[in-house]
């Protein structure tokens, strides 16, 4: 199980540059996982992805995403934190190697990658049988993100998952989470880090979170996530939220940035 993340400060040569100008990732501190789950919250542009990013390729799964066999980039987004790459250190009490990466921004890259491997799959036969036996082009968007997630995370090891809410219904949410029980269940040695604003996978019992937000990571409480805060108080008294929110000037978070 992945226990610590550490950024080893003296491998940075430039702390101006992209992502170690983003600040919590400057001051990012060493991190203590002691859940089998995790969670990275926070505001868009904080870091979360950054740093699951950073980890997966440390771990040695490919850059868009899969396991650590399917390896290929059809763009040089992902050499963007090869710098925090080098500059992390992960301990392990068990390192399997095993696992997967939930890239959601990639995912239908990785799609097309596995249908062409699959023209000629040699020997080791196609890939796509592991993934339900069916193109995942030929699934609506959210029903190829829950068959991934379905056929890839019911197994032991380090699963990574990027913003895997993105194309799911808050009904296949709920069903991603009893996958979760289950495999943890099921498997001792398989762990979960997830990068999400969802207030419904958040919500998972006994979970550590982590919040990227006020420019430092730091470990918070489920009721304190600002997702959870937003949704409460939509709900409670939505005709006085949207007031707030559509006042001029905007109340609700400040002033817009102009363009």
């Amino acid at each position: 199980m992945l226990k610590k993340i550490t950024l080893l400060r003296e491998r940075v040569e430039d702390w101006t540059v992209y992502p170690f100008s983003v600040p919590t990732i400057a001051s990012l501190p060493e991190i203590s996982i002691h859940s089998r789950i995790a969670f990275f919250a926070g505001e868009n542009g904080t870091g979360k992805s950054t740093l699951l990013e950073a980890i997966a390729a440390h771990y040695g799964f490919g850059p868009e995403g899969g396991n650590r066999n399917l390896q290929f980039e059809t763009s040089d987004s992902s050499r963007s934190v090869e710098r925090l790459t080098r500059s992390l250190r992960l301990s392990f009490d068990i390192r399997t190697g095993k696992g997967f990466y939930f890239r959601a921004e990639s995912l239908f890259s990785l799609a097309t990658q596995i249908d062409e491997w699959d023209k000629d799959p040699g020997s080791g036969g196609r890939i796509i049988d592991s993934y339900g036996g069916v193109s995942l082009h030929n699934h609506s968007h959210g029903e190829t993100f829950f068959t991934v997630l379905d056929n890839k995370f019911r197994n032991s090891g380090l699963f990574l998952l990027d913003e895997p809410e993105a194309a799911l219904s808050p009904q296949r949410q709920l069903s991603f989470l009893i996958l979760i029980r289950d495999t943890l269940r099921q498997y001792k040695d398989a762990q979960f880090l997830i990068s999400t604003h969802s207030p419904l996978l958040l919500g998972y019992p006994g979970a550590q979170i982590f919040s990227f937000d006020d420019g430092h990571l730091h470990e918070i409480s489920y009721e304190d996530t600002a997702s959870l805060q937003i949704v409460r108080r939509f709900t409670n008294d939505r005709d006085s939220f949207l007031e707030e929110l559509f006042a001029e000037p905007p109340s609700l978070f400040g002033e817009p940035d102009k363009p």
